[in-house]
């Protein structure tokens, strides 16, 4: 896949029985530079670049918060666990500390 910053990858379970708990999965295309690298051809210290704030959303309700730092890996992954109770948009969005931003929606449609 090409780099494409901001992109995100969400997974589901492509079947998802009403009410049961599930698994969701997600990769945020991200450089995550701390602003400690030097760019190995120039000696240039590479500026800090990092997502700091991810919300998941099902529904209307946030699930999940994540507070990062510098200290994440580049392309990070995350998980967390939804009761599928209801059909809904599952919604992810992040902010970097430059002012970036980023999200993608997906529909959970227990059966």
């Amino acid at each position: 896949m090409p780099y494409a910053k901001g992109n995100i990858q969400i997974r589901i379970p492509k079947t998802i029985a009403k009410g049961k708990i599930v698994t969701g999965k997600a990769r945020i295309i991200h450089p995550m530079e701390t602003g400690f690298r030097k760019d190995k051809d120039t000696g240039i210290t590479l500026p800090a670049d990092y997502i700091n704030d991810v919300k998941v959303y099902y529904g209307d309700t946030l699930i999940s918060h994540f507070d990062w730092t510098y200290g994440v890996s580049k392309d990070p992954f995350l998980t967390f666990s939804i009761r599928a109770d209801k059909e809904a948009p599952l919604k992810i969005i992040w902010q970097d500390n430059k002012g970036g931003t980023g999200e993608k929606t997906v529909q959970i449609v227990p059966r």
